[in-house]
């Protein structure tokens, strides 16, 4: 048949425009050799097929384009059964059944925006059909007229976009938005059949220490592999999402055993806890969990959601690294969470927050030779909130490194007005360590204060140091080059390689109070007491025992050489003009 441009439509189109007074020819409806040209160049140019079944659903016309492109000899497509050639698409509901094509073509409907899968062909093929049912003159079935176009790419585009629109692109879990209808769809659906359903909320402790620390890169690298291990336990038996950051959320369908939710928690902490591998460097991190629980907890989204982030707050006030279930007294301990939030801000300014002093004396002749500065919050309606509470509070907060700095300037400054010239140990936080500026901060500290560099101490903990060693080691040599000294703080209860206590520039370690309390009672709690003091000797290292509160633990301590015991045996933190009388300088 001859195409819409051939030969004699050329021509006479080009005597039409030769001439201004070129008569308009429509095309009619009568007109049925040009009518089948013009549906030729459609066929032809790839904008769409037609295709037309018998009575009995098999393929009577199909476009010789859509026979190529699926691999058919001419004429092979003829006599197939149309219903037999395509999947049609699922539906976005689960519980709905997927009818096969067939069915839908039994019911002599018309057939409008049918996605369809070629069930034959080893590439995903992707058509959208349309179809009208044909009846004769006597109302009889005669079969389906029909058009159809490849929407394999489009559909692709269109399925990238929906998966961009409900998964995180760093982990390739559940959005927020995703998860949160989930949640609210298993909630709805398991509501009147009285079925459970548990919510996890999950928040990584330390995480913006590492990204700060070891870049925005390390930072999604890290939330990768806590992606592919949360994966690895929760194992197909809830979804999870990463809501954003550092937090995270697991729905565990069908789930209220409180017995097994303690456990998958601890298993989450344990897990998560070990170390990473990103990009050469070593990097720990924990996990606080909240876990709350339908129908009991909440019965829709909100109040679940709420219930899990209160038991959340509970964990991470408990001192983190914990799981805690929601219970009905939790509310006035978020509010008090909330009240300190918001008090902290102008605690500083308000005069609220205050340096305490502790001694630190000689194992042998029990002579003060220095003094730790310990901060402290008198709050007006509270009184005493412990540092426990407080310092996680201002981490989380990102107000930690201004109230580290103020600190600093605070004991250089007391620290110059004693009469003698004993040393200073000021606490760093990870975070203020962790900063470019660090040493530059402690600089104008010694400056401002006019305080000898030598009377400054540094306590750094060992989770501030082993994030990134080579970083680590290059601030140490920093402020070593002041001329301070520098202690690593909670010895034994972190994850450092004993191999870089040979590579840190530091002078001191002090063994934790968590070996102290018992080493007079707990064999091995003696045995990694003894270890350390041997171990720093050997590597010209002073030894300071922290928590010391009885003459027995004293004099083990001095037996095995420690060099220095501070704690509740010789005297409480004191603010500074208490600290002084008592010292009686």
């Amino acid at each position: 048949m001859a195409g819409f441009f051939s030969r004699s439509v050329r021509a006479t189109a080009d005597e039409d425009a030769a001439s201004d007074e070129a008569p308009l020819r429509p095309i009619a409806a009568s007109d049925a050799i040009r009518r089948v040209e013009l549906l030729d160049s459609f066929e032809a140019a790839g904008l769409g097929w037609f295709w037309a079944t018998d009575a009995q659903g098999r393929l009577i016309y199909l476009s010789d384009n859509a026979a190529e492109k699926l691999g058919w000899s001419d004429g092979e497509a003829i006599g197939k059964p149309l219903g037999e050639l395509f999947i049609p698409e699922r539906a976005d509901d689960p519980n709905k059944p997927q009818r096969p094509l067939a069915f839908l073509l039994s019911a002599r409907n018309s057939i409008s925006q049918l996605n369809v899968r070629l069930a034959f062909t080893k590439d995903e093929v992707w058509w959208e059909i349309a179809g009208k049912p044909q009846f004769d003159d006597k109302g009889r079935f005669t079969g389906y007229r029909g058009s159809a176009k490849d929407i394999s790419t489009s559909r692709e585009s269109r399925l990238d976009a929906e998966r961009l629109a409900q998964f995180d692109p760093v982990t390739g879990l559940a959005n927020r938005h995703r998860l949160t209808t989930r949640l609210t769809e298993t909630l709805k659906a398991y509501r009147n059949s009285k079925r459970a359903c548990a919510l996890l909320t999950l928040d990584l402790d330390r995480f913006k220490q590492v990204s700060d620390t070891l870049g925005h890169q390390a930072g999604d690298e890290l939330l990768k592999q806590v992606a592919s291990r949360l994966e690895r336990i929760v194992a197909g038996a809830g979804e999870i999402g990463h809501l954003g950051s550092d937090e995270f959320q697991i729905v565990m369908p069908d789930v209220d055993d409180r017995g097994a939710l303690g456990e998958l928690g601890q298993r989450l902490i344990q897990m998560l806890s070990q170390p990473y591998s990103i990009n050469g460097a070593r990097a720990i991190i924990g996990a606080s969990i909240g876990i709350a629980i339908a129908p009991y907890d909440g019965l829709d989204t909100e109040e679940l959601v709420t219930a899990a982030d209160l038991a959340l707050y509970a964990a991470k006030g408990g001192g983190r690294g914990q799981y805690r279930f929601y219970s009905s007294d939790l509310k006035d301990g978020a509010r008090h969470r909330r009240q300190v939030e918001e008090d902290l801000r102008d605690a500083i300014s308000n005069g609220q927050i205050s340096m305490h002093y502790q001694p630190l004396v000689c194992a042998k002749t029990h002579k003060v030779e220095s003094c730790e500065a310990l901060m402290r919050w008198d709050h007006p309606e509270h009184g005493d909130i412990p540092p426990a509470v407080f310092i996680p509070v201002a981490e989380d907060m990102g107000i930690i490194r201004d109230m580290g700095e103020w600190a600093l300037n605070e004991v250089c400054r007391d620290a110059k007005q004693w009469p003698v010239d004993l040393r200073v140990a000021a606490n760093v936080s990870a975070m203020q360590f962790a900063h470019d500026d660090f040493a530059q901060t402690v600089r104008n500290a010694l400056t401002n204060s006019g305080l000898e560099p030598a009377r400054l101490e540094l306590e750094i903990t060992e989770s501030a140091v082993i994030y990134d060693v080579e970083t680590a080691i290059v601030t140490m040599s920093e402020l070593s080059a002041l001329g301070v000294s520098i202690s690593l703080d909670d010895f034994g209860t972190g994850y450092s390689s004993l191999s870089y206590l040979k590579r840190f520039p530091i002078d001191t370690i002090k063994i934790d109070k968590s070996f102290i309390g018992e080493v007079t009672t707990d064999r091995g709690s003696e045995v990694i007491a003894n270890t350390i003091i041997a171990m720093a000797h050997s590597l010209e290292l002073k030894v300071i025992a922290e928590g010391v509160e009885t003459e027995d633990q004293l004099a083990m301590l001095k037996r095995r050489g420690c060099d220095q015991a501070q704690g509740y045996l010789f005297a409480r933190p004191l603010p500074f003009q208490e600290a002084m009388q008592s010292l009686q300088f």
